[in-house]
């Protein structure tokens, strides 16, 4: 039955978003304007890591993606609030976890569309990685925003109005996005600094993607990576589904 009520939730919402394909370009456009204008500024200049500049960037863009975009999933929630739309959903049969899995799965399928064209776009300015990195990356970035779209999802839940939920997500967007390394590698600034962003979960996933980018695949970045990102993604899935039942989501 978990099963069958998450695909009846995923395809709800799937559908909904297919119809809306200005949406789907629409969110792959702040990682694509870092591509086109800050990309150039890197090319030959020494980021303290393998591979080219376009190995350096191209990973952290991706996790970028799901960071902005699985943050600020919540959102759709609130709206449905104000709908009525959960309320209806509460008095179906329908698992309280399908409720909560459909949704984040349905948002990890578009951040991969979009994941995929962030990478046709950035090997066509000429980005060289092997396949097996690319495949890597792509499921890092389904991890990240089951994780965090799953956590967008309990705190929309928690909070009345969008005027409280878009600043919370910012207030925790942006140094997760500073401290993590998305844009440049974190060795290349103090020591200090690079000490604080181990703190951080998503270094260790940023790390990883940019090893495997360079076909770098046993290394301890990757262990780390895939480790992190396997706790972080239960942890949130469990809070949510806490949530989403204690709520009569």
């Amino acid at each position: 039955m978990l099963l069958h009520d998450t695909g009846l939730i995923y395809g709800r919402y799937l559908r909904q978003s297919l119809r809306s394909r200005f949406a789907l370009l629409f969110g792959v456009l702040m990682p694509l304007l870092y591509l086109l204008f800050f990309g150039p500024l890197l090319t030959d200049l020494p980021l303290g890591g393998q591979g080219s500049s376009w190995q350096v960037l191209v990973p952290g863009l991706l996790l970028q993606l799901g960071l902005f975009g699985a943050s600020f999933a919540g959102f759709s929630i609130i709206i449905e609030n104000g709908q009525g739309v959960v309320e209806r959903m509460r008095v179906t049969p329908v698992s309280r976890l399908a409720l909560l899995l459909g949704r984040v799965l349905r948002d990890a399928t578009v951040f991969a569309f979009q994941a995929v064209l962030l990478v046709l776009a950035a090997l066509v300015m000429g980005l060289r990685a092997p396949l097996p990195g690319v495949l890597i990356g792509f499921a890092f970035v389904a991890l990240l925003t089951v994780s965090l779209a799953s956590l967008s999802y309990a705190l929309a839940m928690k909070v009345r109005t969008p005027q409280e939920f878009g600043p919370t997500v910012n207030a925790l967007t942006m140094p997760s996005m500073l401290l993590s390394g998305l844009m440049l590698p974190m060795t290349l600034g103090p020591a200090w600094l690079d000490v604080l962003s181990h703190l951080m979960p998503f270094r260790y996933l940023v790390d990883a993607v940019r090893d495997a980018y360079v076909g770098s695949y046993a290394t301890a970045h990757m262990l780390y990576g895939v480790l992190v990102a396997l706790a972080f993604t239960a942890l949130a899935v469990t809070v949510g589904t806490r949530v989403f039942r204690t709520a009569g989501a």
